[in-house]
């Protein structure tokens, strides 16, 4: 099922004419997205960064799990007439889990490794970089893999006893060779069988710097540079690299910041767990 949160915020704008007045649709929340169009040429900042407007005015942002409790968004608009508003972040409450039972070595990689992570996390980091005026992102998301939710979105790990940094995906188990498919359409910035501790990774782009990301492929169907449509096969569950057992790991990123899928897919997200 396809569904998109919508939650509409009118802009406090320091103007007189109320044409100006931006929506905003999404989900203003610690992991959250949330988007808008402006007039074509406005320059739209985030708590005074800037961000990509498209051709069309189409802008999008999104808020990390550990975001504050409220951003400025500010709208200079070709005649150098401002709009902003002081948009309320809401505070999510987030689990811990423990999972035990994982090899050593997957917990704590030995120093050989370091250097094949620099080159996978270099290799994830400028698959990430591409920022096209493509509007994939805005025609909904679904979930890639039917199966359970095992795992959320800003849960703290504990493996074997080690407390590790926050979950940032929404996990999905399934046996081995599930079908796995494109949350939403994109192209393929980057595609390999064999990462580290991901195992099988996919990560598509779907514009304006928000991508998905999916690992712990068994097999990957795609490749570099292909186009896909939501929906279509990209690869398989499987439990490769550090994983308990088999699941999709799906992660959403906008830019740097990582937001949380299950925010993008859930009919009343607020009732999902944190």
């Amino acid at each position: 099922m396809k569904f998109i949160p919508k939650i509409l915020i009118t802009l406090l704008f320091v103007t007189a004419s109320p044409a100006m007045a931006v929506e905003l649709s999404g989900t203003p929340a610690q992991g959250g997205m949330v988007w808008g169009v402006t007039e074509p040429g406005a320059v739209v900042t985030l708590d005074g960064e800037a961000i990509m407007v498209g051709p069309n005015g189409n802008f999008v942002l999104g808020f990390g799990r550990d975001a504050g409790a409220s951003a400025e968004l500010v709208i200079t608009h070709v005649g150098g007439a401002r709009e902003t508003q002081t948009i309320t972040i809401k505070d999510r409450h987030f689990y811990i889990e423990r999972v035990d039972g994982l090899p050593p070595k997957t917990v704590t990689p030995p120093p050989e490794w370091q250097e094949r992570r620099a080159r996978e996390t270099g290799m994830v980091r400028e698959a990430r970089s591409h920022l096209t005026g493509a509007l994939d992102w805005l025609k909904g998301f679904v979930r890639p893999a039917e199966g359970r939710f095992s795992g959320f979105y800003g849960s703290q790990r504990i493996l074997n006893g080690q407390p590790r940094s926050p979950h940032y995906g929404l996990d999905i188990a399934a046996p081995i060779g599930t079908p796995i498919g494109a949350p939403a359409a994109g192209i393929i910035r980057l595609a390999v069988p064999d990462f580290l501790l991901e195992g099988g990774i996919v990560i598509i782009d779907h514009g304006f710097g928000v991508t998905s990301t999916l690992f712990h492929m068994n097999s990957v169907d795609v490749k570099v540079g292909d186009t896909v449509e939501q929906g279509q096969q990209i690869g398989t569950v499987g439990k490769k690299g550090r994983a308990s057992g088999p699941h999709v790991d799906w992660r959403v990123n906008w830019r740097n910041v990582r937001l949380d899928p299950i925010l993008l897919i859930e009919p009343e997200p607020m009732r999902a767990p944190f």
